[in-house]
């Protein structure tokens, strides 16, 4: 059963067709692996606009695009797509990353283990000899293509078997992404992360299961539309929630099960940071939000208070970590901890304008962090460290660069013009309707956003140019062309956000609607389901 064009399929199909013309190039032909995967993605984020182009805008918190299937009925696993406001503008956010992230590395490999591995004790036992070179490059860019294509289905996915393959699968090529192409302790990351994330999957596999045999049974048992309204008992509805909140808390990641993202981002390569952290990470809390919230209502509503702790902690704590960091990778790793509190505050507030802000916040995340990464990424090729100690003085040899920087930092702090002021001011003002103390207290990571975004700034461009920077290059026009178009998106959507904010504003209202559906006046929640009938109007001015 497909609406019209097979939009979402096409779109899942043709990255990993790409990923497999680059595996299947000859040896002679593999200097064009980078050009033919840079062509793919490119196709696929004009057909991401065409699909865009068909979608309702005023049906946004309907899913659309959809798509239906057996895949296997007998056990009531069905192939079912489809994508509501919130899930196109996360789909729009990968396909848009991908080509800026293929164009970022386009000079970053096979070489880039070699310069890392340099810099230790076992360069001569690590580094990729000359005739690997072509494998290498191959390689890397065939695995975007493929985490590509899995961004992009589980983010569609509407069927709940299908979405628990698509959560695991995305940890593949993100394992080799970390383990063969980072730092010096790369295995270590890529371990660390991939047994975090079984972790969290198999705690979610029982509830997926679970949850099947409380469900309608049948050849569509699975379809997330029949599993949600279910009568379940109290108990079991609570283990089931925190079966797939915890899956979705370590990939978020949330304090405390957040540790392996800083060991993630130091050794992973700049690009794989922007995807793992820009786009995958959202998975956590885009399941929040589309999964825990609609299947499991009433404990929801019942986890939400220790939660809001949970969040406000990741917000203050990641940012008091990102202050202290030396490292600029684990620094912009630990902003993100604190940016992801905040929408997963905005989500549990239950409120529909902090319900907007954290879809929002999704987006525009993504835009800054994933510039930010790409910027430290350029300058570790030019430094060969990510040791803040080791620059100073670049805004004077480097201005474009140190623009940029500030800029996407800027956008990091939610100043007010670019585009993480926008979700951040929507998140704040919701929750501080539905829980003010809380609310207050996140708060403070506003102000020490300030500090570690500043700060930062002010070692690595400021200051007297060290000797050894003083011929340091400014950004290339290929790099000019990778930071461009997410530093413009920022600007847009921080001075127009209008388009954004409708595509998220129905789902939210759907969400908040599906949490306060039955719940005692007066209850839990109450206080922020009489706020929440306040949402944001006119958001564009």
């Amino acid at each position: 059963m497909t609406e019209t064009f097979p939009w979402l399929t096409t779109l899942i199909v043709v990255p990993l067709l790409g990923a497999a013309v680059v595996w299947l190039l000859p040896s002679g032909a593999r200097k064009h692996a980078r050009p033919v995967a840079l062509a793919v993605s490119l196709v696929v984020l004009v057909l991401a606009v065409l699909a865009t182009l068909q979608f309702d805008v005023a049906r946004a918190g309907e899913h659309q695009l959809t798509e239906q299937a057996p895949w296997i009925p007998t056990f009531g696993v069905s192939y079912a797509v489809g994508v509501d406001g919130v899930g196109l503008a996360l789909v729009l956010l990968s396909v848009v990353l991908v080509p800026l992230v293929l164009l970022a590395a386009w000079r970053e490999h096979p070489d880039a283990v070699a310069a890392r591995v340099a810099q230790g004790t076992d360069a001569q036992a690590d580094a990729p000899s000359a005739v690997e070179g072509g494998n290498r490059i191959r390689n890397y860019v065939a695995l975007i293509l493929v985490l590509e294509a899995f961004m992009v289905a589980v983010f569609a996915a509407r069927d709940l078997f299908l979405f628990y393959v698509l959560f695991e699968a995305m940890l593949i090529p993100v394992y080799f992404m970390i383990g063969a192409f980072g730092g010096l302790r790369r295995r270590y990351a890529a371990v660390k992360f991939l047994l975090f994330s079984l972790a969290g999957g198999l705690i979610m596999l029982v509830g997926v299961i679970a949850l099947y045999l409380q469900g309608p049974g049948g050849e569509q048992g699975f379809l997330i539309d029949n599993l949600v309204g279910l009568d379940l008992p109290v108990t079991t509805e609570r283990l089931l929630f925190l079966s797939l909140f915890l899956a979705f808390a370590v990939k978020a990641p949330m304090w405390p099960v957040h540790t392996w993202l800083p060991d993630a981002a130091e050794q992973a390569p700049a690009g794989t940071s922007v995807l793992l952290v820009g786009v995958l990470d959202k998975v956590g809390t885009f399941g929040m939000l589309t999964l825990c919230l609609p299947l499991f209502p009433d404990a929801s509503r019942w986890a939400a208070p220790v939660i809001i702790v949970l969040a406000v902690v990741s917000v203050l704590y990641g940012a008091l970590l990102a202050i202290g960091q030396e490292d600029l990778m684990r620094l912009i790793a630990y902003t993100s901890v604190s940016h992801f509190g905040f929408i997963v505050l905005g989500i549990f507030a239950f409120n529909e304008v902090s319900t907007q802000g954290a879809s929002l916040y999704m987006v525009n995340h993504g835009l800054s962090t994933g510039a930010l990464f790409l910027l430290a990424g350029f300058l570790v090729a030019r430094r060969g460290t990510a040791r803040l100690s080791a620059f100073g003085g670049l805004q004077k040899v480097t201005p474009v660069l140190a623009g940029t920087f500030l800029v996407a930092g800027l956008s990091a702090l939610s100043l007010p013009g670019l585009s993480t002021f926008v979700s951040e001011f929507l998140v704040l003002v919701g929750s501080f309707q539905a829980n003010r103390p809380a609310t207050i207290v996140a708060t403070l990571g506003v102000i020490l956003a300030a500090l570690y975004v500043l700060l930062t700034y002010q070692r690595v461009f400021t200051g007297p140019v060290r000797d050894d920077l003083a011929t340091t290059p400014d950004l290339s026009a290929r790099e000019k062309w990778v930071v461009g178009p997410l530093i413009a998106a920022m600007l847009v959507l921080g001075f127009y956000p209008g388009p954004a904010l409708d595509l998220v504003r129905q789902p939210a209202e759907v969400s908040v609607a599906a949490v306060h559906e039955g719940a005692d006046p007066g209850g839990p929640g109450d206080e922020a389901g009489n706020a929440s009938d306040s949402s944001v109007d006119g958001s564009d001015k």
